[in-house]
């Protein structure tokens, strides 16, 4: 029972991580890592709701009519986010500001609803809650990652802090403007993934279709 625990905190750091493995999210991943600060309290906030909803969810499942189990997940995830939205602009207002829309839209991110859906609708309160957090980690570790580079290369800071003095404050380095706009997220989350899959060759996608021999020998 602890080990199953446990796999369920740990195994989506890396293993199954929602981001590299999955494929899920990418939008707010690309939408809130210009900085590391906004990366942070995005992650934060998912982590939160992935938490909280899958362990509601988990707590009414026996009773919940497969029918309607949808749209009750999804008037559960979107409670919460908006408790999360209110919070963030009571106490962290000029971030919340910065994240503009896109706390809200924290209700159609894909992992809290596959996550509710596929285990928390068939597990115990606190194996969901685990789930949800160990989800929430390896959404964050991704976010932290590309914010900090992002923000490094695009700012020359971290958090604000000075690392790389510019030339406009009369250092040596020069911002790359690039880092500063959504592709860029996309070309180090995908450098991120193909990393992974060469340390781990089982998370590489099978071929859907073998290329016959004649067409190989006749390719040459």
């Amino acid at each position: 029972m602890a080990n199953r625990l446990l796999s369920a905190l740990i195994t989506p750091l890396v293993g199954e991580n929602p981001i590299t493995l999955q494929i899920l999210g990418i939008c707010s991943a690309l939408a809130v890592t210009t900085t590391l600060d906004t990366a942070l309290v995005m992650s934060a906030a998912v982590t939160c709701v992935l938490a909280l909803s899958g362990a509601s969810i988990s707590a009414i499942r026996r009773f919940l009519p497969r029918s309607v189990r949808i749209i009750v997940q999804i008037t559960i995830i979107a409670s919460f986010v908006i408790i999360v939205d209110l919070v963030l602009k009571a106490f962290a207002y000029e971030i919340s500001l910065r994240l503009s829309v896109f706390v809200g839209l924290i209700v159609t991110n894909c992992i809290i609803l596959a996550r509710a859906e596929g285990f928390a609708m068939h597990n115990g309160i606190l194996a969901s809650t685990l789930d949800g957090i160990g989800n929430g980690l390896g959404y964050a570790l991704i976010l932290v990652v590309v914010g900090s580079i992002r923000e490094l290369f695009g700012h020359g800071t971290l958090l604000d802090i000075q690392i790389f003095w510019t030339t406009a404050k009369g250092g040596g380095f020069e911002p790359v403007q690039l880092m500063l706009l959504p592709p860029s997220a996309f070309f180090i989350i995908g450098c991120i993934i193909w990393f992974i899959r060469t340390r781990r060759p089982e998370q590489v996608d099978k071929s859907e279709f073998q290329i016959r021999r004649e067409a190989q020998e006749e390719a040459r």
